[in-house]
């Protein structure tokens, strides 16, 4: 089992940045493929962004190539979202993902692919 607690979310005006946290637990956290998928309303929740365990490979939606950054701090088992440039389109729960088998260097980016999520962090980019 994994517990993951997500923080950072809130309120922004576009063109701003927030930074999003996941601190995990349960597991060896280094070998845990990690990602971030995001539901606004209304929407099916869909893929953000993805980190790998083995060599901190990174996978990225189109959406959000170029203004998202993941990573990830193995020495305190957390992951982050840091998103700059925000958008009202953003705007969503953003969920903390982690994956079950271990995956090495391949990074996971289909939903299905995770089994371990978090209670979500509203984020809202106003206009």
């Amino acid at each position: 089992q994994v517990q993951l607690v997500e923080s950072g979310g809130g309120l922004v005006q576009a063109g701003g940045s927030l930074r999003l946290s996941c601190a995990a637990s349960g597991r060896t956290f280094s070998r845990i493929a990690m990602g971030w998928f995001r539901q606004a309303p209304g929407k099916e929740r869909e893929f953000v962004a993805a980190i790998s365990c083995s060599d901190n490979s990174t996978y990225y939606a189109d959406s959000v190539k170029g203004r998202f950054t993941i990573s990830r701090d193995n020495a305190k088992n957390t992951v982050y979202l840091q998103m700059n440039s925000l958008k009202p389109e953003d705007t969503a729960v953003y969920y903390c993902a982690a994956a079950a088998p271990y995956y090495g260097d391949y990074v996971p980016n289909r939903e299905s692919e995770y089994d371990f999520w978090g209670q979500g962090t509203q984020v809202t980019v106003s206009s």
